[in-house]
C-alpha cells in the first residue's frame, strides 16, 4: 500500500481547521474552525479524455460553500448519508442540522442547551438516531426528525467522545480522564471496557479517538478487529467487539489526534505527530494499520499542527486539515489480483458473505468464472496460473495454497512455486492434472512427501546438493532479521529481509549462492527476464535496481559481487519488467506510467492502471480502481494497452518516411516485434526481399516460407490476393481471385449450355493451373 500528497485546499482568511468529515456516498467534504467558519467543498473529476479514469484524471472543486450559522469555533462535523444531512455543532453548544436543497446549504434544525458545549455526535448505523454527548455528562438521543427519543445525566464525569455498534444496540461513551463506558441503547450502564493497550501507562490520558467499523462493505475475514480505540499518547487497541480480552495491541509512537477506518475496514488511518529525535522538531504524520495491528507504512505531512482526518468513500483518498489548508492524499490500495493468460483475477469483499469473492475474467472472451474463498491471504500469479493462499481455519495457525487454471478450477501441483513466512520460506514443485495411472498416483504422491516439498529456515545455508526437508517445525523457530519480501523466476529465488539483507537462492534445487546488503528495507522485490537485474521498491516508495552478477571493488580494495545502480524514483507504487527484455520495464509513479529502456526514461503517460503485461513492446494495464467500484461488471474499457515509443516511432517511419529508413532505425533498435512490423509492411508493399530479411530477424520460419512461396508465384495481382488473404482480408482476397479469374468463370458459365467440349476442357485446364500455382 502506498500514499503521497495529490492537492492542496486554502481556507479563507488563514482560519486554522478543528474538524473535517468526507460524505462517503456523495462526496461533500465538510470542514469547520475558528470563528464559526464552516465550509461544504466537492471535489470531481473533471475530464474530456475517456482514457483518464480516476485518480490520474484532474480534480476540481465543483462546490466551494460557506455556511453561515456558527459564531464559535465549529468542533464537531458528522454526515448522515442516509439522509443526506450534515451536523454541527461548536464551542457554544450550538449544534445545526444542515440539508442541501437545489444545491444550496439550509439550517433544517437547531437546538441549544446553554449549559455546555458538545463534545461528540454520532448518527447509527441506519441513520435513524444521533447520540450527542456534552462536556458536563449530557446525553441526548434523538431521531433523524428531530424527535427527542431520550436523555439521561450522568453524575461527577466529563464526556468527549460516542460511538454506535453496528446493530445500534451499545453505545460507547469516552471520558475525560481516558475511560470508556459501555452502555446499552436506551442509556443503561453495563460495564467498563477494559483498556489492555493502558498496562503500564502512568501520567494523564486523553482518547483520540473512537471509530467501530459497521460492516457495510464486508470484514476482511470472519471475527475480525473492527472497534479501533486510540489514545493521545499513541497507545490502540483493536478489538471484535466491545468486551474482547484479547484486543489487537498497537504503540503508534506519535501524539494521536484523530482515527478512522477506511470504508472496508480493512485500513485504520491514525493522524498525529511523532518528534523527530536527530532534528529537535516534530513532524504531522498519518500511520496506517491493518485491523491484526500490521504496520501499512507512513504519510509525512508539512505543515504546524494537524487536527483530523477522514477517508474518501471509496479509499482512494484521504482529506487532511492541518493549520489553515486540507491536503488530500491519493491512496494506491494493495488489492488482491493477479493477471495470467489473458485473465485478470481480482478478489474483493461483499457484505453478504463471510468470503472473499474471487473472479477470474477472461478479458479475451469476456467471461467471468467466480470462486468464494474464505480467509484470503493473497493471489499471486505466473503464466497460466494462480495461487490464491488462504487461511485453513481461523482456531489453527495453517494455510493452504490452491493451484488454479486461469477459470478458477483447482490443479495437481507443476511448477514451483514460493510461499514465505516472516522466519522460513516454502517450495512447492507442481505437476499438471492429467490422466494417472495407479503406479503413477503412488509415485506422485511418494515423491510429494520425499522430494518435492521443502521448508527452509531464513538463517540456514542450504547447499542445494542436499534437499531440505519438509519440516514445519522450522517454520515457527524465530529470527532477528525476519523476511519482508520474496520474488523468483525460473532459476533464481530472492529472499528479503527487514535489515536490507538479500538473500539469493537457486532454484530448482535451493541453495544458497550468494547475501547481498543493502541500506533500505523492501516492500516489493522483483527480477528481470534473464534474472540478471533485481528491482526493491522501499517501504517509503522509492525504486532502486541492483545487478546481481555484477563484480566491483569496494572501498578497502575487496572485490564484491553485486551493485547498486545509479537510478533511484521515488513515489512508485508498481512496476513490472518486460518478459522479452532485460533491459526494459514499466513503473507506475503516482498517476504517471514511465518505460524505461537502459535506465534511460521515455515521456511519460498519464494513467493510475496497475501493470498486468509488458512484452512485445506493449503494456497492458488495468484500472482496478474503476473494476472494483461495480466488481460484478467489469467493463473492457477499462483495459488500456499502450505502446512504447519505439513501436509507436516505427510505425510512424514506415508509414511517413519509407521502408528503408525504418529498417535502419530497427537494425539500430532491434526487437522482434519491431521486425515483425517491418516483415508485414514489406509484404503489403510486396518487397519480398526485405520481408524476408525481417522474418528471419524475428525468426518467423512460416513466415519465411510464405514469402518464398509468394517469389515464386508469377501474377502480381495473385501475390496481392495471397498477401489479403495472409493478413486476414479475406473478404478482399476473394474479391481478387474473382477478378482473375473473370475469363474462367465466363467459360464455365458458356460450358453449362451449348459451348463445346474444347472451350470447357480450357476452363477446367485453368482452374487446375491456378490450384496447381496455390499448393506449390
Amino acid at each position: 500500500m502506498f500514499f503521497y500528497l495529490s492537492k492542496k485546499v486554502a481556507i479563507t482568511n488563514n482560519v486554522k481547521l478543528k474538524c473535517v468529515s468526507w460524505n462517503k456516498d456523495q462526496g461533500f467534504i465538510a470542514c469547520g474552525g475558528e470563528d464559526g467558519v464552516l465550509k461544504v467543498l466537492k471535489l470531481e473529476t473533471q475530464t474530456d479524455d475517456a482514457k483518464l479514469r480516476g485518480l490520474e484524471a484532474p480534480s476540481t472543486l465543483t462546490m466551494n460553500a460557506n455556511l453561515e450559522g456558527h459564531s464559535g469555533s465549529v468542533q464537531v462535523i458528522t454526515w448522515n448519508e442516509q439522509y443526506q444531512k450534515l451536523t454541527t455543532s461548536d464551542q457554544n453548544g450550538l449544534i445545526i442540522v444542515w440539508m442541501l436543497y437545489k444545491g444550496s446549504w439550509y439550517e433544517e434544525m437547531i437546538n441549544n442547551r446553554n449549559k455546555s458545549v458538545v463534545r461528540g455526535m454520532s448518527w447509527n448505523a441506519d441513520g435513524q438516531k444521533i447520540c450527542i454527548v456534552y462536556e458536563d455528562g449530557a446525553v441526548i438521543v434523538g431521531s433523524v426528525e428531530g424527535n427527542r427519543i431520550w436523555g439521561k445525566e450522568l453524575k461527577g464525569v466529563q464526556l468527549c467522545h460516542v460511538a454506535w455498534s453496528a446493530d445500534s444496540k451499545i453505545l460507547l461513551f469516552g471520558m475525560a480522564n481516558g475511560e470508556i463506558h459501555i452502555y446499552d441503547n436506551q442509556g443503561n450502564f453495563m460495564m467498563k471496557m477494559k483498556l489492555n493497550c493502558l498496562v503500564n501507562v502512568t501520567g494523564a490520558i486523553s482518547i483520540a479517538g473512537i471509530h467501530w467499523y459497521h460492516g457495510t462493505e464486508g470484514y476482511v475475514e470472519p471475527d475480525c478487529p473492527c472497534l479501533a480505540v486510540c489514545f493521545d499518547n499513541g497507545r490502540c487497541q483493536i478489538m471484535r467487539h466491545e468486551n474482547d480480552q484479547n484486543p489487537v495491541l498497537i504503540d503508534t509512537g506519535m501524539y494521536v489526534v484523530n482515527i478512522q477506518w477506511n470504508h472496508t475496514g480493512s485500513v485504520l488511518a491514525v493522524a498525529g505527530s511523532q518528534k523527530v529525535v536527530t532534528q529537535d522538531k516534530t513532524i504531522n504524520t498519518v500511520q496506517f494499520y491493518t485491523p491484526f495491528g500490521e504496520h501499512l507504512g507512513t504519510l509525512k505531512v508539512p505543515g504546524k499542527e494537524m487536527s483530523a482526518l477522514s477517508w474518501e468513500g471509496g479509499g482512494l483518498k484521504i482529506a487532511l486539515a492541518v493549520d489553515s489548508f486540507i491536503y488530500f492524499a491519493n491512496i494506491r490500495p494493495d488489492y488482491k489480483w493477479g493477471y495470467c493468460s489473458n485473465t485478470i483475477v481480482y478478489a474483493y469483499m461483499r457484505p453478504d458473505r463471510p468470503e472473499y469473492c474471487v473472479i477470474f475474467w477472461d478479458t479475451k472472451n469476456n467471461e467471468k468464472y467466480i470462486k468464494y474463498v474464505k480467509s484470503l491471504i493473497s493471489i499471486t500469479t505466473c503464466g497460466d496460473f494462480c495461487i490464491l493462499a488462504t487461511k485453513a481455519d481461523e482456531n489453527h495457525p495453517q494455510f493452504v495454497l490452491v493451484l488454479c487454471n486461469s477459470i478458477g478450477t483447482p490443479l495437481d501441483p507443476k511448477y514451483i512455486d514460493i510461499a514465505a513466512s516472516k522466519e522460513a520460506f516454502y517450495t512447492w514443485q507442481y505437476r499438471v492434472a492429467k490422466k494417472l495411472t495407479a503406479l503413477e498416483i503412488n509415485q506422485i504422491s511418494w515423491s510429494r512427501k520425499e522430494g518435492r516439498e521443502r521448508i527452509y529456515h531464513v538463517d540456514d545455508t542450504p547447499s542445494g546438493s542436499v534437499d531440505g526437508v519438509l519440516d514445519y517445525s522450522k517454520a515457527i523457530q524465530g529470527t532477528r532479521d525476519p523476511i519482508c519480501a520474496v520474488t523468483a523466476s525460473d532459476k533464481t529465488l530472492i529472499v528479503g529481509r527487514e535489515s536490507g539483507t538479500i538473500q539469493r537462492y537457486s532454484l530448482p534445487n535451493v541453495g544458497l549462492i550468494q547475501k547481498y546488503s543493502l541500506n533500505c528495507r523492501a516492500y516489493q522485490l522483483s527480477l528481470n527476464c534473464n534474472s540478471s537485474r533485481l528491482a526493491i521498491i522501499d517501504i517509503s516508495g522509492v525504486l532502486t535496481f541492483f545487478d546481481l552478477d555484477a563484480r566491483v571493488t569496494d572501498s578497502t580494495g575487496q572485490q564484491v559481487i553485486g551493485q547498486l545502480l545509479k537510478l533511484e524514483r521515488r513515489d512508485v507504487w508498481h512496476m513490472k519488467w518486460a518478459r522479452d527484455n532485460p533491459d526494459l520495464f514499466a513503473m507506475m509513479e503516482k498517476t504517471r506510467m514511465y518505460v524505461f529502456r537502459n535506465l534511460d526514461p521515455e515521456e511519460p503517460i498519464q494513467t493510475s492502471g496497475y501493470i498486468c503485461n509488458f512484452e512485445d513492446l506493449e503494456i497492458k494495464s488495468v484500472l482496478l480502481d474503476e473494476i472494483l467500484k461495480n466488481p460484478e461488471h467489469p467493463n473492457k474499457d477499462y483495459i488500456i494497452n499502450f505502446e512504447i515509443r519505439s513501436l509507436r516511432d516505427s510505425r510512424a517511419l514506415i508509414e511517413k518516411v519509407g521502408i528503408e529508413d525504418a529498417s535502419q532505425f530497427i537494425e539500430d533498435n532491434p526487437h522482434p516485434r519491431l521486425w515483425r512490423l517491418l516483415a508485414e509492411a514489406a509484404l503489403q508493399k510486396l518487397d519480398l526481399h526485405t520481408a524476408e530479411q525481417a522474418f528471419v530477424r524475428c525468426k518467423d520460419y512460416q513466415g519465411i516460407k510464405f514469402v518464398k512461396r509468394l517469389g515464386s508465384l508469377q501474377s502480381e495481382s495473385m501475390k496481392q490476393a495471397e498477401v489479403a488473404a495472409y493478413f486476414g482480408r479475406f473478404e478482399e482476397a476473394e474479391r481478387m481471385y474473382l477478378d482473375m479469374d473473370r475469363r474462367v468463370l465466363q467459360l464455365l458459365k458458356t460450358g453449362s449450355g451449348d459451348a463445346d467440349d474444347s472451350l470447357l476442357e480450357q476452363a477446367h485446364d485453368a482452374i487446375g493451373d491456378y490450384f496447381a500455382d496455390r499448393q506449390k
